[in-house]
């Protein structure tokens, strides 16, 4: 016979409340656990295979690499990429896209030789960058644009021979900028003056021009040292009389001639030293009649009015040479002034002690007749004495 199966009884509650109660805890364990290995697997996957990552470094360097590793799934958090030592030689437009909480980005020591424009536009939180020791040859005015935030920017040991108009206008938080190692004969000061709040300045290992191309610079660079900033070495290799000096220490006197050339090109209608015509208007100006009385309009003119940064003369600061010279000639004004009432001083005092001794002599020959008198009536009694003894 079959045995009967069990009739089912009563569910038992007590057991049932002890698993549960039992069960329960190791739930938000769980959660928890699943959490971190998530975000593991979301680093890891993140994370380019050539690299080294953690929450807020990326660290790429000494790898080799011929091209961009894949940066568009790197975590939120990452702050500082680094490419130096490596073999990149182009990077493409898109290479730094939505990277918006990158603030140091290094690609120094690598081949890169022509950046397109724009490649930091995503970069907006960047404070450092370093294109150091690579094959440049020109930068596109329009490189840096949208770093807004950059602090430090280092282009040195490259080939550059010119940092053009426009480049650095939107850099005007930069307080550390080097050039230094590239192949600079002059520079533009309408580039650097958007500058307004840099302290160091690298210009040193260039092949500097010291002519008139290179004046205008040197009256920016003095009003730099003026406000505290801090310039190394200009060393000049041409013309041959100034050769090893530092443009520092050459006279601003030295470059009167450079004037006198603008005047004839001025009036000759030719070119301006540094590519500029004399018939230039002013940055920030207008080519039209703007308000009335032709003074310019603080509205933003129509397409084509707007004159283009290159084909403008920028304000110029006056020179602390000028204003060291217009100290010195108040000084020497000064020192002339005193030296001048000292010698009028010594002249009347001439004049008076003259004609105190002229008045002396006067009374002194009048006296001389009288005791010539006296002389001559003791000598009948000196004789009568004589007589007598």
């Amino acid at each position: 016979m079959p045995h009967p199966l069990p009739s089912a009884g009563p569910p038992d509650w007590r057991s049932q409340g002890r698993t549960s109660h039992t069960t329960t805890p190791t739930r938000p364990v769980l959660l928890c656990l699943l959490c971190v290995l998530s975000s593991l697997v979301d680093l890891t996957t993140a994370c380019p295979a050539t690299c080294l990552c953690n929450a807020t470094d990326v660290d790429c360097s000494g790898r080799g690499l011929l091209s961009m590793p894949a940066l568009t799934h790197l975590p939120v958090t990452a702050r500082t990429l680094l490419l130096p030592n490596n073999h990149l030689s182009s990077l493409g437009p898109g290479s730094f896209a939505n990277l918006t909480s990158l603030e140091r980005l290094d690609l120094s020591n690598n081949y890169l030789d022509d950046l397109p424009p724009v490649l930091f536009k995503d970069l907006g939180n960047l404070t450092d960058l370093t294109l150091h020791n690579n094959s440049l040859r020109a930068l596109n005015r329009d490189l840096f644009q949208g770093l807004v935030g950059l602090r430090k920017l280092d282009v040195s040991l490259n080939g550059l021979s010119d940092i053009p108009l426009g480049l650095l206008d939107e850099l005007q938080g930069l307080t550390w900028l080097s050039v230094a190692g590239n192949r600079l004969h002059a520079l533009e000061r309408a580039a650097f003056e958007p500058l307004a709040n840099l302290q160091y300045l690298q210009l040193g290992a260039n092949p500097w021009e010291c002519d008139c191309n290179l004046r205008d610079f040197k009256h920016w660079m003095e009003w730099l040292l003026y406000r505290g900033g801090k310039v190394d070495g200009v060393e000049c290799t041409l013309p041959k009389d100034l050769r090893g000096r530092d443009i520092r220490g050459v006279p601003v006197e030295m470059f009167n001639y450079c004037l006198q050339l603008d005047d004839e090109n001025r009036g000759g209608g030719g070119p301006r030293s540094g590519g500029k015509e004399g018939s230039s208007p002013p940055c920030g100006r207008t080519t039209g009649s703007g308000g009335p009385g032709g003074a310019p309009t603080s509205q933003v003119p129509a397409a084509g009015d707007l004159v283009p940064v290159p084909d403008c003369v920028r304000r110029r600061y006056q020179p602390v040479s000028v204003r060291r010279a217009i100290g010195t000639v108040v000084i020497a004004g000064v020192v002339c002034g005193i030296v001048c009432i000292m010698m009028v001083g010594a002249a009347a005092y001439g004049c008076i002690y003259a004609s105190l001794m002229a008045k002396y002599q006067r009374e002194l020959k009048k006296r001389q007749p009288l005791m010539g008198d006296g002389d001559g009536d003791a000598e009948p009694e000196d004789k009568q004495i004589s007589s007598v003894a």
